[in-house]
């Protein structure tokens, strides 16, 4: 078979052919020019951003007969015998075939042997992780001292499973996921050289459903190219990953935004129908009302969308949706993405969504209709209001000469909503302790918070209050407003049992406004100073009372 995927036919031969991976080969580049590149390294990262090329790539470097060199030549019998595999020096090794501990004591064996052709023995193991545990603490020791001429690459898309005794012995490198842009540029080079003819938006689409892994966005090319015609276009692209282009999204999306629920759930039946995957169809209507809410946000940041082309249909639908709605879109999509993993009918919680956000953009209008026609009432009655004053200003009224006066009864006292137990809060003062209510003060917020998550209404009928004193099961709360003493009462016990969870003993609650809590103060410590100085010869009278018996003495007040 002489075809060969364009993936494979297109691998990086140096540094510079690796997309997006700069802050790493910048680094390996000057290690190599310096000498000082280490004995061990630890790749890192998704699939398909060039961890084991790389490894390939540094070790034709290192071995470079023009070395030390930042490029390979790739001319040289050493870079020739390492790219196609002749030279035995350069060992890779698939760790999920190679687990046990007899393959990593082989290693350890064959290491102790200088190389045969070229400077230095490389090891790539690739999946490293894949290794078990004791095989990794066969390949410790080597790992840790190996010899001058053996360097080991160990390459993981899962770097957590690798122990840390490893992980300590390794210069770390992580892969990042490749732009889209950086992608393209490079899918724009071998499609030159290959003679592909091939539109930009083919080209976006792509990157797209690569998701950061240049060597599937070369597979999905190769698919594309094969699946088309002449020219590579976006629907080619689209037949091959399964996703939904941006005027169907657009459609489905005015749908919504219109109300019509009709038009979207035919859309999305014509979709289904058409085989396309339902979980790609949401993961591509959440990227396409990302860029549609960035745009909304920032217009300059045209350039940072990575699912929609900003066209003049993208920019009418863009004025035409709030922000608002857009962001409670996003979230209910991917509510329903989560949902439709463990289901198998996704069609059914795809269509509920969409009549959710559509029937919240009705919720919205709605609601702003209706404060519109509020705020002119009230405009209205101001306006009224204001040509009525102006007139009495104007024109004031004319005073009786013998006007009779009318005697006014004073007002009074308004009636409180709320009956302060006076008699439980001073029975409660009698038994207060100052380390009680330090207690409480000490777990006040803490209380706050966790009534705040479970009860919302009931933490905003006590957010404005304070413990004022305490005994050792009661709890007076001094309310800044008595209208809260009165709604507090309807969330009384769940305030008294999460209180008593956080105190770790049952108390009871006893509110109180603030205004009449400063008043009952008062009074209570003025009776209390005036007990104070009526008992002050108390201790005489105890002492009476040993000396001649509690029946013979009588006390008299003056």
């Amino acid at each position: 078979m002489s075809y060969q995927a364009l993936y494979r036919v297109w691998r990086p031969r140096k540094f510079g052919d690796m997309a997006g991976q700069t802050h790493i080969t910048r680094t390996l580049q000057n290690a190599i020019v310096q000498k000082k590149f280490s004995h061990a390294y630890l790749f890192s990262g998704p699939r398909g951003t060039g961890k084991t090329s790389a490894a390939k790539i540094f070790a034709k470097a290192i071995n470079c007969e023009h070395a030390p060199v930042k490029e390979p030549c790739n001319e040289c019998a050493a870079c020739r015998g390492i790219h196609d595999g002749s030279i035995s020096d350069v060992i890779e090794i698939d760790a999920a075939s190679n687990t046990s501990v007899d393959d990593i004591r082989e290693i350890r064996e064959n290491v102790k042997y200088a190389s045969s052709v070229v400077p230095y023995k490389v090891y790539i193991i690739d999946e490293v992780h894949m290794i078990s545990n004791n095989a990794f603490n066969a390949l410790l020791k080597t790992l840790e001292e190996p010899p001058k001429h053996v360097v080991f690459i160990l390459a993981t898309t899962e770097p957590h499973k690798i122990p840390l005794t490893i992980l300590s012995r390794c210069q770390r490198f992580d892969f990042k996921p490749v732009t889209n842009k950086a992608m393209i540029e490079r899918m724009k080079t071998i499609v030159e050289h290959e003679n592909i003819a091939i539109t930009e938006e083919a080209l976006e689409s792509i990157a797209l459903a690569a998701d950061g892994g240049m060597r599937d966005a070369l597979s999905i090319l190769d698919q594309a190219i094969s699946y088309s015609e002449e020219t590579v276009g976006i629907d080619d692209v689209l037949a091959v990953t399964g996703g939904v282009s941006q005027n169907v999204l657009s459609e489905i999306v005015h749908a919504m935004a219109e109300q019509n629920t009709e038009q979207a759930i035919q859309l999305l039946n014509t979709l289904i129908q058409n085989g396309k995957d339902p979980g790609r169809f949401v993961y591509d209507l959440i990227y396409f009302m990302r860029d549609l809410l960035l745009y909304k946000s920032a217009p300059t940041l045209e350039g940072m969308l990575e699912r929609a082309r900003a066209d003049e249909s993208f920019r009418a639908l863009a004025d035409k949706v709030s922000p608002e709605w857009i962001q409670h879109a996003i979230v209910r999509l991917n509510q329903c993405q989560q949902e439709i993993k463990w289901t198998n009918n996704p069609k059914v919680f795809i269509e509920i969504t969409i009549l959710q956000i559509t029937s919240q953009h009705e919720q919205q209008e709605k609601a702003s209709s209706f404060d519109s026609g509020l705020i002119r009432q009230m405009n209205e009655k101001l306006m009224a209001m204001e040509r009525e004053f102006q007139q009495l200003k104007e024109t004031p009224a004319a005073v009786p000469a013998q006007a009779p006066k009318e005697t006014r009864r004073p007002a009074r006292p308004k009636k409180s909503s709320y009956n302060v137990p006076y008699e439980q809060i001073r029975l409660v003062l009698g038994q207060a302790e100052k380390k009680a209510l330090t207690q409480v003060q000490s777990v006040w917020a803490n209380f706050l918070n966790k009534l705040k998550s479970v009860n919302a209404p009931a933490h905003a009928t006590i957010q404005d209050s304070k413990p004022a004193a305490a005994s050792n099961d009661t709890i007076i709360v001094a309310f800044k407003y008595e209208i809260h003493c009165s709604l507090f009462l309807d969330h009384r016990t769940t305030v008294e049992s999460i209180l008593s969870a956080a105190l770790g003993k049952q108390v009871r609650v006893i509110p109180i406004p603030n205004e009449n809590w400063q008043e009952l103060r008062t009074s209570y410590i003025q009776e209390q100073d005036k007990e104070t100085k009526e008992t002050a010869n108390e201790p005489i009278v105890e002492e009476a009372k040993k000396l001649f018996g509690e029946d013979l003495v009588e006390i008299h007040e003056d």
